[in-house]
């Protein structure tokens, strides 16, 4: 038997727990995939429990579950409206099983090449640039405007901040979970 697809709810950015609980009450199969995190407190380390994806949540419903899900307080909208914009089975199948097996898996932003970004660490905190290729660490391309001129530097992802996103053609979720 064929597992139907999964859709995809928007919810309110911090509200994916309580989304969940409600759709658990109303009996709809749903998936939020949380991640441990430690964070230090004023006082103590603690370690929190973080949705990888913020602000959204997979369900699998029928047709007729619809209204009750979209009216969940926290929900703002189901995502698509055709069979393009649902996620595979299998690739949360395989998110839910690299969690359960204790794989790293962290939130980490959508950059294509032309994304502007700006540094937010090291000699170069501050400066704008523009990535042009993508790597474990990518090259960021950073114009001298006095002088009209570029230089390219390496750095890695974890050190940008998205400023502009590339423009890309289609919804983030048409062609589904990216692979690694």
């Amino acid at each position: 038997m064929v597992e139907p697809p999964w859709n995809v709810i928007h919810v309110v950015a911090k509200h994916e727990k309580r989304v969940a609980q409600h759709l658990a009450a109303r009996s709809i199969e749903h998936y939020l995939p949380l991640y441990s995190e430690r964070s230090k407190w004023s006082d103590r380390t603690v370690v929190l429990e973080r949705p990888l994806f913020t602000g959204y949540i997979f369900v699998r419903f029928s047709p007729q579950s619809r209204l009750p899900i979209i009216s969940i307080p926290g929900v703002i909208r189901l995502l698509g409206n055709a069979a393009v914009d649902t996620i595979d089975p299998e690739e949360v199948a395989t998110i839910r099983e690299g969690l359960a097996k204790g794989h790293i898996l962290r939130p980490h932003p959508f950059l294509l090449a032309g994304t502007r970004v700006r540094i937010r660490a090291g000699i170069f905190s501050g400066v704008e640039g523009v990535v042009t290729k993508l790597r474990p660490s990518c090259r960021v391309i950073v114009l001298v405007s006095a002088i009209q001129q570029c230089f390219s530097l390496e750095i890695g992802l974890e050190h940008l901040d998205v400023l502009q996103a590339a423009n890309i053609p289609g919804s983030i979720f048409a062609s589904g979970i990216a692979r690694a």
